[in-house]
């Protein structure tokens, strides 16, 4: 069993990934509005498969539900304020989505195939050959995505949109990029010769904890405790 990534070390790994989430596109941010309907051809795809839109850094994933919907976990702030649905399930703006991020909250919503891949292209049951024997039926995997759909808690290490997705489709909740980028961060943190990488892994926590006395120490500490979580 791996040894958790320390609290100080999660923080600062959500706060470097925001982008992983950001789009360039959302509503009223004066950019590009998403596909109109009828863009992708949802003909191929079936009620409880797992779509796969890979973005810059990371992918973005959900549980097709049929008749274009898709189920998907968000980072979304708007839930905490108001329990009007038609408000929340309007296209999640950056602004919504990074006070998610911050305050650790989520929404598992239910949007059209074009408002979740926003133009990406879409690969389909692309996990099922990591797990083999453990896909579960498509029918299972659409009803538990229906039923967790609402607010949610959301953490970029523990419960992100690949959590949701392999829980629903396999049973477990996994997320593959994250334990990857983990370890790729924890490997240049104890690589000697990756000196120059430790200190702008040590500047960029700085950036983003802020030099306060009660994040400072912290700060200098989080490559030892990676270190130490190897």
């Amino acid at each position: 069993m791996k040894n958790p990534v320390p609290q100080a070390a999660s923080l600062l790994l959500e706060k470097l990934l925001l982008l992983v989430h950001v789009r360039p596109l959302s509503a009223g941010s004066g950019g590009e509005p998403p596909p109109a309907p009828g863009y992708y051809d949802t003909s191929c795809f079936k009620r409880g498969d797992l779509l796969e839109v890979p973005r810059t850094l990371f992918i973005h994933f959900g549980i097709y539900l049929g008749e274009n919907r898709v189920a998907h976990l968000m980072p979304d702030i708007l839930p905490a304020f108001t329990g009007d649905r038609r408000q929340i399930q309007q296209v999640v703006t950056n602004k919504r989505l990074i006070l998610g991020v911050i305050t650790k909250m989520a929404s598992i919503r239910v949007d059209t195939v074009e408002d979740f891949a926003y133009g990406g292209s879409i690969l389909v049951n692309h996990m099922d050959r990591l797990f083999e024997d453990q896909v579960l039926g498509s029918e299972e995997a659409a009803r538990r995505a229906e039923k967790l759909v609402g607010a949610t808690a959301y953490s970029l290490l523990w419960n992100n949109c690949e959590h949701f997705v392999t829980y629903c489709r396999y049973g477990a909740p996994v997320s593959f990029q994250t334990d990857k980028f983990c370890e790729t961060v924890k490997m240049i943190i104890r690589d000697q010769r990756s000196v120059l990488a430790s200190v702008l892994v040590g500047l960029a926590s700085i950036v983003c904890l802020g030099l306060a006395p009660s994040t400072t120490l912290p700060t200098i500490f989080i490559p030892f405790f990676l270190w130490m979580a190897g």
